[in-house]
């Protein structure tokens, strides 16, 4: 999905419900980019759930805001529901490998394609960790664990 430069993108994917879906996405004019943070837990959650992704895009509905996160290994950009197929806004650039621990906050790059998306930002900050929580609780393994004992060896056992 990777398209910095372009301003069209389509993305094949399988949804959890192993439904075959293709999304078309358009980018406007970027209006600003900055430099922001995001809690290991949120982005190693959107990660852990892309490795489970046979076709490397996952999307993810954030039911609260009626938006639709994009996820591959490169960027994740956010889609409104009203404006269907255009992109709002970008996290882009993860320095995921300059962190010297998994629970180390990662530094990425806000791309913005509207006027005045800081308020959205701020609530896709709070929400997207949400809604990432809900898809890998319906992912979750079903039905009974089985254990298996081992026998514990003795010194008389030959290895």
């Amino acid at each position: 999905m990777s398209l910095s430069s372009n301003k069209e993108m389509t993305i094949k994917s399988f949804d959890w419900r192993i439904l075959e879906m293709e999304i078309t996405c358009y980018r406007d004019s970027e209006i600003k980019r900055e430099k922001r943070t995001l809690p290991a837990t949120t982005y190693n959650l959107a990660i852990k759930l892309l490795a489970r992704c046979e076709t490397k895009q996952l999307f993810i509905p954030i039911r609260s805001m009626q938006y639709l996160a994009i996820v591959d290994t490169e960027e994740f950009v956010f889609v409104d529901s009203q404006r269907k197929c255009w992109v709002d806004i970008a996290w882009q650039n993860f320095h995921s490998h300059e962190r010297e621990a998994l629970n180390q906050p990662i530094e990425y790059e806000a791309v913005f394609y509207r006027e005045d998306q800081t308020d959205l930002m701020q609530r896709l900050q709070s929400e997207f960790p949400f809604a990432l929580s809900a898809m890998m609780a319906r992912q979750a393994p079903r039905g009974q664990a089985k254990i298996i004992s081992f026998r514990q060896r003795t010194l008389t056992d030959n290895p």
